[in-house]
């Protein structure tokens, strides 16, 4: 059956929207302008913070909103600004921080704050786009004593995948923090209590007077099934993490075959014609 036309599109960015080059495709970015055009908002939805999409909507011209940092930011792409902000307490972070250095050995931790990445010694993950927002700290003590509130929590282990770190944390401190990821490559993301993607969008929406069934929505991984789930319409990208796939029951292409492009394609471009 063909989903409803949508009021909101909302769309993770890594391995979803975005081609491994981190690019959008020329058919991609047509589908999401007809979209527009035909009365519907694009909402981005993602784990990364606002100066990744800054340059997305530098790249695409697209604009409007973004749901940045698993939901912690909501995020206005026109004025560059932060309109709502959901932190994360020190008192949490540490506690979840000490619980995983004592059963993980060798995990390092950074924090997102004031819009940079602050990291301990011991985090040993670079993202090539941080270079110029990250910043170094003498000590893991350091993290908490920053002037900044701490939007998101991040847990790297190069010894071990996503999902372990994701099953240690759920055991060892659950309760004062969200836990989720992104991929598989060792890094743990960590929030307040209560936030996620699907949160923030829900409300995003009912100040619009929008339901979960003006949503369609895309992702690929644990961070969005929340979103997936709550949507009118949540579309799984073939290339998406197994648990995701098993409990979303519809799917679209991947990401480097235009997934996303060929939904709004047959939600839209038809109605133009």
């Amino acid at each position: 059956m063909t989903a409803r036309v949508p009021k909101v599109i909302a769309t993770d960015l890594d391995g979803t929207l975005l081609r491994r080059d981190g690019s959008v495709s020329p058919r991609t970015l047509r589908a999401l302008r007809s979209a527009v055009e035909s009365g519907c908002e694009i909402v981005v939805v993602t784990a990364r913070p606002p100066r990744y999409v800054d340059a997305l909507a530098a790249a695409t011209g697209l604009g409007g909103t973004a749901i940045c940092s698993n939901g912690a930011l909501v995020y206005d792409l026109g004025t560059r600004t932060v309109v709502r902000s959901r932190p994360l307490a020190v008192s949490a972070a540490r506690v979840v921080a000490t619980a995983l250095a004592r059963t993980v050995p060798g995990i390092g931790f950074a924090v997102e704050a004031d819009l940079k990445v602050h990291f301990e010694p011991s985090y040993r993950l670079r993202h090539t786009g941080d270079r110029d927002a990250a910043f170094a700290v003498g000590t893991l003590a350091d993290l908490w004593t920053l002037p900044s509130p701490i939007v998101k929590l991040l847990a790297h282990s190069a010894d071990h995948d996503a999902d372990f770190l994701l099953a240690v944390a759920e055991r060892h401190a659950a309760g004062h923090a969200h836990f989720t990821h992104s991929g598989g490559r060792g890094l743990l993301e960590i929030s307040a209590p209560g936030v996620t993607k699907a949160d923030t969008l829900s409300s995003l929406c009912a100040s619009r007077g929008l339901t979960a069934q003006d949503v369609v929505a895309f992702g690929d991984m644990p961070n969005d099934l929340a979103i997936l789930t709550w949507a009118g319409t949540g579309y799984a990208m073939a290339n998406a993490h197994p648990a995701v796939r098993a409990a979303v029951p519809r799917h679209t292409a991947s990401n480097e075959e235009d997934g996303v492009a060929k939904v709004l394609e047959s939600l839209f471009t038809a109605r133009q014609a």
